[in-house]
């Protein structure tokens, strides 16, 4: 199968840049011809402020570049991954132009919400989704703190939700959990064409002991990843459970005078990748105490490829990928003292049974293997719609040829 991967790269790498090299090489491994077609947000800082706000909501270009290397390499899928800003949805418009199949994975809620969180003030918003003009977003700023940046993305959203984009350009949508598919089709998404399939761990990092004897938590360190809640949590717990801390962000202040003061709390900072799976691996358990609604919770499934069970918030995808009382426990968010509670109930049971539940979540659900049919599974169906819809195309074309009048 030949398919070009699609992509915009951030300022600061993350999570979807990571699925998208991972799914790069998961393809390129089973036998496929994989194109790349890229940009990066750092090629902004040259841009004014209307050629930015153009090139976002639609950009002439890319659309023409990226249709003539379809053609040119005769693709059967495109895949496409983030669009914000340079890429723009003028990339489903090429994959249309060219006769592929296109695919859009929902790594974030970018077409209903203009942050593409579905946040606003460190707690859960839904104000724009199902708004045809998402008009509060360029009143609180909410992409880039900024109302000029919010007003691009949002004309953008509703320029594209006028135009149909979503609904006739795409042949098939991968969201990443049954709650961010949900969402989507609760702002008027065809549920059709959303197929949920997991994100994965690759290569796996084998099973761990759990012998360290502490919790761990891996992640960024603001309001919305649930780190007060955590902190708040363990400071009733007084030193009674150990705490490793990995990972950086706008409360490191916080959380470097909370590692000093309270006992059994250790705080990494940023740390190898390898290093992070030994840590977790050696963990009791791994704490995601998240307060928005993640699309997904990679820490979760790295924990489940360790064996290591997962106390997570009972919000967004947390709530299924977290089976309570088998591969860990769920709390409700935002209350430390639940967190506490749950934390010392895990810590006085055995380990050894909960362990190998989380490891047989990782590896039928997880893994490389799996994800590699559901994303073949996905394709196939694709290129049958476009398939389809080309023929139709070609079918009313032909109906409206002078020839034949």
């Amino acid at each position: 199968m030949r398919i070009v991967l699609a992509h915009e790269y951030y300022q600061q790498p993350g999570g979807e840049d990571m699925v998208f090299r991972l799914e790069q090489d998961l393809l390129r491994a089973r036998g496929h011809d994989v194109t790349t077609y890229t940009a990066h947000n750092r090629d902004l800082a040259a841009m004014g402020r209307i050629a930015m706000a153009r090139a976002t909501i639609w950009n002439r270009s890319v659309r023409d570049d990226l249709a003539n290397t379809l053609r040119r390499r005769r693709v059967d899928v495109l895949h496409v991954h983030n669009t914000l800003p340079l890429l723009s949805p003028s990339v489903y418009y090429a994959g249309r132009a060219a006769g592929v199949a296109v695919v859009q994975t929902l790594h974030n809620y970018r077409p209903v919400c203009a942050n593409g969180l579905l946040l606003r003030g460190g707690v859960p918003c839904e104000d724009c989704v199902g708004s045809r003009v998402p008009w509060r977003a360029v009143r609180h700023a909410c992409y880039r703190n900024s109302r000029v940046a919010s007003a691009a993305v949002a004309t953008m959203a509703a320029t594209h939700g006028a135009l149909g984009t979503w609904r006739t350009q795409v042949d098939a949508y991968v969201a990443p959990s049954e709650f961010t598919r949900r969402k989507f089709v609760q702002a008027g998404l065809d549920g059709d064409r959303i197929h949920v399939k997991p994100h994965f761990v690759s290569p796996d990092p084998g099973i761990g002991t759990g012998a360290g004897g502490y919790a761990i938590y891996v992640g960024r360190l603001s309001q919305e990843k649930g780190i007060l809640t955590l902190i708040r949590a363990w400071q009733q717990l007084n030193g009674a459970v150990p705490l490793v801390l990995v990972g950086d962000g706008p409360l490191v202040a916080g959380v470097t005078r909370f590692a000093a003061d309270v006992t059994n709390v250790r705080w990494l900072g940023r740390t190898d990748p390898s290093r992070v799976y030994e840590l977790i691996g050696s963990a009791r358990c791994a704490i995601v105490p998240s307060e928005c609604y993640e699309t997904f919770g990679r820490v979760a499934i790295e924990a489940f490829a360790k064996g290591t069970p997962v106390i997570g918030a009972d919000i967004g995808a947390l709530s299924e990928i977290v089976a309570d009382g088998k591969t860990g426990f769920r709390f409700r968010p935002g209350d430390s003292g639940h967190l506490a509670a749950v934390v010392t109930r895990l810590f006085g049971q055995p380990a050894a049974q909960m362990r190998q539940a989380a490891r047989s979540a990782f590896d039928t659900a997880f893994s490389a293997d799996r994800n590699y049919e559901r994303l073949m599974t996905i394709y196939q169906g694709a290129i049958r719609l476009a398939r389809a819809a080309d023929g139709a195309s070609s079918r009313a074309t032909t109906r409206l040829s002078p020839n034949r009048m």
